[in-house]
């Protein structure tokens, strides 16, 4: 039996948090695990960046080229319903009613456009929210983690060691954004890297690169006049669930408070 089958029927048999603890203390010490989850530059300082990301909801049209885009740079499985990223729908009704889609895991053919569907008379209002892992200062995936497979790099990003993880999915539970998933393929947890081994080369996450609207603002949070930067202060800026002072870095303006 190797090192993860063996953690991974510990944990399973002994839930004791003083004995998860005692197991995962090797794995956690090794905080060089970026080396497997997203490798970066021998010049790369990760100390001078706190990364996150912008996102101007007026702006989004909900064409879906941020999520396709992110399947085939990050070798998301094709599956309609795995996501690193998504694209939901609100409409508001007269009746003050909300109603949510995600129009990710249904996408329309390239034929259909948005005037083509049937038109309900009692929709005021329709908007699309991109939503992704919030990047959370205080991740609470980090701090479930047994093994310390999910873990935060000094610059502000959440990643996941697949060398480590053992797919126990207590950070797919523990994430109030429903931002995780377990790959079919490797059965470890999966998620939004913000493209973490592009943006330690210089270059914007992919979701950022296609968007034809701009709707995706990405940024370093440390840096003075950067555009996500300027993109906080000349806009009000609301976060997912607020209240449970995970502290998220996916900021976004125009936000409706229907938004959950």
């Amino acid at each position: 039996m190797n090192k993860r089958d063996f953690l991974k029927d510990a944990i399973l048999f002994f839930p004791a948090a003083a004995t998860l603890q005692a197991l995962a203390s090797d794995a956690s010490a090794t905080a060089d695990a970026t080396a497997t989850a997203g490798a970066t530059p021998n010049d790369y300082d990760a100390t001078r960046h706190w990364y996150g990301m912008g996102v101007d909801i007026n702006k989004c049209i909900g064409c879906n080229r941020c999520v396709e885009a992110c399947k085939a740079e990050n070798d998301v499985p094709e599956e309609p319903f795995f996501f690193r990223t998504w694209i939901e729908r609100y409409r508001i009704h007269e009746n003050g009613e909300t109603t949510v889609e995600c129009i990710s895991s249904k996408p329309r053919p390239p034929e259909q456009t948005e005037q083509a569907e049937p038109v309900d008379p009692t929709v005021v209002r329709t908007f699309f929210v991109p939503k992704l892992c919030n990047q959370c200062a205080h991740p609470p995936c980090v701090q479930v983690c047994p093994v310390g497979a999910t873990f935060q790099t000094e610059d502000g990003v959440v990643l996941v060691n697949s060398q480590t993880c053992i797919g126990c999915r207590y950070c797919i539970q523990a994430c109030p954004y429903g931002a995780r998933y377990l790959n079919p393929r490797t059965r470890t947890a999966d998620k939004c890297t913000f493209c973490y081994h592009r943006i330690t080369e210089g270059l914007l996450p992919a979701c950022v690169e296609v968007c034809p609207t701009e709707a995706r603002i990405f940024g370093d949070l440390k840096g003075q006049a950067d555009r996500l930067v300027r993109f906080h202060r000349l806009n009000k800026i609301n976060v997912l669930k607020e209240d449970l002072n995970t502290e998220p870095k996916v900021l976004y303006a125009n936000m409706d408070g229907e938004v959950r």
